[in-house]
């Protein structure tokens, strides 16, 4: 079997020195990918337009911080500032007709996860599986990072992105994001920089108060833990929208909204996240979760787990962290037969 390589990337500094750590380890993959043609289309679609401009208007003014990590990648990896910054708006832009067969593929690219709320003594847990394109294997990263301004914190992160898919900080937050598809695009403040932003909370209800501001130009589904309270919280926020629900139960998500608020709101749905939604839910309403989370994730059945023998898709890591009341104990599994691939112990005073 290969090997899925999870590069470890340490990072120091101030907020440009975080990014060209970040776009150095991805230089080459960006060097290879930014010439395909389906980017190639994107940036002739997109480069120098005022839509472009507005949401880099937006993150300006909401995250400037994270709009100069964006110019340490474009540095680091040797690309200009434009073009890094369209890659990490690809999915923020709005696309022609209701559902087009780029948001089909997009939708099929998403991910599960798990909230399974502690009981007693024992750990409250958010479990992840990260799903994307095969291309990514062996290209993504795991950056551990100790910013002069915010907090510590460690991320996956796929190459020349704002951190923010997986990851906990210094401040005992957990937090996993889940790609939705609503057909709500606006101009605002693209959605890697909230990932960024709620990667950089103090804590939980800091956190879900950045999902809660009203200028975001597109949306994820995001799961979200706190050490301190072992507070579980499952927050659909679409650009139109956010919904809230606190974990009393293990509950799983996939990738497309649940909650009632959004009945009305037009969205793509993959046959894959109702498969997957529908099986995680089977599973823990029949007990699956005794065998761990992994014994969820790691099913192959459904797919939940995605072995990239059905369509491009593949998961590119799994993390699961367990949530006490002082610490964050993590493990990054690379694939079912590469478990612990990275693992550690982050202590909260």
């Amino acid at each position: 079997m290969s090997t899925n390589t999870i590069k470890c990337v340490r990072a120091k500094g101030d907020a440009f020195s975080i990014g060209f750590a970040i776009g150095r380890a991805s230089a080459g993959f960006l060097e290879q990918t930014l010439r395909v043609e389906e980017y190639c289309a994107l940036h002739a679609r997109w480069r120098g337009t005022d839509y472009l401009k507005t949401l880099e208007s937006a993150a300006r003014s909401a995250y400037p911080r994270f709009v100069r990590e964006i110019e340490g990648i474009s540095a680091g990896a040797g690309q200009n500032f434009e073009a890094m910054f369209l890659w990490n708006c690809a999915q923020d832009l709005p696309l022609p007709g209701n559902v087009s067969p780029t948001m089909q593929v997009v939708a099929t690219m998403g991910c599960t996860s798990l909230l399974i709320p502690a009981e007693g003594d024992g750990p409250a847990i958010l479990a992840h599986n990260e799903d994307g394109e095969a291309e990514y294997l062996g290209a993504c990263l795991w950056v551990e990072a100790e910013p002069d301004e915010g907090l510590a914190w460690s991320s996956f992160t796929y190459p020349g992105n704002l951190a923010g898919s997986f990851g906990l900080n210094q401040a005992g937050l957990v937090q996993a994001m889940n790609n939705i598809t609503p057909n709500d695009h606006q101009p605002g403040v693209p959605r890697h920089f909230i990932n960024r932003a709620t990667l950089d909370a103090k804590g939980l209800d800091e956190a879900i108060e950045i999902l809660k501001r009203k200028d975001r130009a597109s949306g994820y589904h995001h799961n979200l833990g706190e050490v301190k309270t072992r507070r579980l919280v499952s927050v659909e926020a679409p650009a139109s929208g956010c919904a809230v629900r606190e974990a009393a139960s293990p509950r799983a998500h996939a990738n497309h909204m649940l909650c009632g608020e959004f009945d009305s709101l037009e969205q793509t749905i993959s046959l894959s996240s109702r498969d997957r939604q529908e099986a995680a839910d089977r599973m823990i309403a029949e007990g699956g979760l005794a065998g761990g989370a992994e014994a969820v994730l790691f099913d192959e059945t459904t797919p939940i787990y995605k072995n990239g023998k059905n369509g491009s898709s593949q998961t590119l890591a799994t993390g699961v962290f367990e949530l006490f009341f002082d610490r964050i104990e993590w493990r990054v599994h690379a694939a079912p037969h590469e478990r612990d691939t990275l693992s550690g112990t982050m202590r909260v005073i």
